[in-house]
């Protein structure tokens, strides 16, 4: 007898449907998977007999042959256990089969038989609402990130026997629903880290403040204690709220990669990524014999930290120059292709010099040639898609002992806000919704300057010795000033600010 069971693998961050043919016939016996299935894949047959055993059923001792189409795309992992286990069982009549082909069935099988949780749901969740099936069993683990897909039933199982129940007998599965709206609201305002925590640093605040409103990149450069990292885990406090949207392409990656967790249904708050130095470029940017999003893509809609950025592999930060331009990265084998999704906003600390110190501190004991071959590490092309450069100087201890706290995240976060606000009113009939992501077109368009900005600019490019690229975002910066302060033109003020946000061009460290 031949039945048809639904499945679905992923591919990138969207997910296709399996067909999965069980034939069972008594010309033989033998067990035979066909359709490119991998090593796990392979094993199932091990797991799914001891399973079968221990809930009192049994493989046929038949001839079973089971074709996962279409055939000729690779499929990966053991989340096709309860599948092949369910069409075996229908296929040699063990159990009814009847409305078997109304639901996508996806599971990992322990040898008791109980469910372990999958990859990917969220996006196999929507592939089966698309694809117009009536409901979805998977493990109960997974139950909350499937149920944020409207109009399709979703069934969370413990144990395989509960299916075989729906199935043979009609036992009721328990369906799990979800507020989607309400769940999101709840949760998108909860932060760990709040500025106000931080003492002093004014300057470097204003300049986070800047960076979150124009979702523009910022390094961090100052000495081990002066409050680096400290700065950069409350970036995600003053961002603004994701939208539904946003949520949901950001559930979808960590989705994919095994990120959620059992009582996580969809990502709430912006996504804070921060990777060791010792990370290798295909961790970083994505990749493997099967691809797997990496911390770059993890960090879309979100932040991407990068600690003490010289530390890292000189290979590792170059592989980020053209993610950072087109906000995606297209990993290529020689069957496939697959794009994954990488708008972050980076932030990146560093030592001014191997011993930690400024060049001009009496402490710093680095020579010429050692602070030379320390900033080579940061090559010039990355940091020009750097916009910010901000120097945070060490904390004095009259503003360390000081009890008056900073101002709140919150305060912070409505200016940032009216802001993007503004951005968002500006670019609502282009593909574009923020400052940092405007093209040639939009800067000609929206950043014309005065006399005196465009003095100031040209001036700054001469000294500096600026590249084009860095024209650009010390335009895109003082863009962002300028809706700061709700001005419509950008004024010499602005320019000034921005240029002064270029730290690493300038002649003190080309030591």
């Amino acid at each position: 007898m031949l039945i048809k069971i639904y499945g679905s693998a992923i591919h990138g961050v969207a997910a296709q449907t399996i067909t999965i043919e069980v034939n069972v016939d008594t010309g033989g016996v033998g067990y035979h998977l066909v359709g490119l299935p991998d090593n796990a894949i392979k094993e199932s047959s091990y797991r799914i007999s001891a399973a079968l055993k221990n809930v009192g059923y049994k493989i046929p001792g038949k001839k079973i042959t089971i074709n996962m189409a279409p055939a000729d795309l690779r499929k990966e992992g053991s989340a096709y256990d309860l599948s092949i286990a369910v069409g075996i069982l229908a296929a040699s009549d063990q159990i009814l089969a009847e409305n078997i082909q109304d639901y996508i069935i996806m599971g990992e099988l322990s040898l008791d038989g109980s469910l372990q949780p999958i990859k990917g749901v969220l996006p196999i969740a929507i592939q089966a609402r698309e694809e117009g099936f009536k409901g979805i069993i998977l493990p109960k683990q997974n139950t909350r990130e499937a149920a944020i897909v409207n109009n399709l039933d979703v069934y969370g199982v413990e144990n395989i026997k509960e299916v075989i129940d729906f199935f043979n007998e009609g036992k009721i599965l328990e369906k799990t629903v979800l507020d989607t709206r309400k769940e999101f609201q709840e949760k998108i305002n909860h932060f760990p880290f709040d500025f106000s925590e931080v003492k002093g640093q004014e300057a470097a605040k204003r300049a986070m403040e800047v960076a979150a409103a124009g979702g523009h990149n910022i390094i961090l450069i100052g000495p081990p204690g002066s409050g680096k990292t400290m700065l950069a885990k409350r970036v995600p406090s003053i961002l603004p709220p994701l939208t539904l949207k946003e949520a949901l392409e950001t559930t979808k990656i960590h989705s994919v990669a095994g990120k959620m967790g059992a009582e996580t249904s969809l990502m709430t708050v912006r996504p804070f990524r921060s990777p060791h130095h010792t990370i290798s470029d295909v961790a970083l940017v994505g990749g493997g014999s099967y691809p797997q999003p990496g911390e770059i893509s993890l960090a879309h809609n979100g932040v991407l930290f990068l600690d003490e950025m010289p530390e890292f592999k000189r290979t590792v930060l170059e592989v980020m120059r053209q993610p950072l331009e087109d906000r995606e990265v297209t990993i290529s084998r020689a069957r496939f292709t697959v794009n994954y999704p990488s708008s972050f906003m980076l932030v990146a600390s560093m030592n001014p010099s191997p011993s930690g110190f400024f060049p001009d501190d009496p402490n710093n004991t680095s020579s010429a040639f050692e602070m030379q071959r320390y900033m080579n590490k940061l090559s010039g092309p990355l940091l020009d898609r750097i916009d910010i450069h901000i120097e945070v100087q060490k904390v004095e201890f009259e503003q360390l002992a000081e009890k008056r706290k900073g101002e709140k995240s919150e305060e912070i976060r409505q200016r940032v806000l009216k802001a993007r606000e503004i951005q968002n009113e500006r670019y609502k009939d282009l593909k574009i919704s923020y400052n940092a992501q405007m093209g040639s077109k939009e800067l000609e368009e929206f950043c014309e300057l005065d006399e005196v900005s465009f003095g100031l600019i040209k001036m700054a490019m001469e000294k500096l010795n600026l590249s084009a690229r860095a024209y650009d975002r010390i335009l895109k910066v003082a863009r962002t000033i300028a809706d700061l302060e709700v001005s419509k033109n950008i004024q010499s003020h602005h320019v000034s600010e921005a240029i002064q946000y270029r730290s690493l061009d300038r002649e003190f460290w080309n030591v």
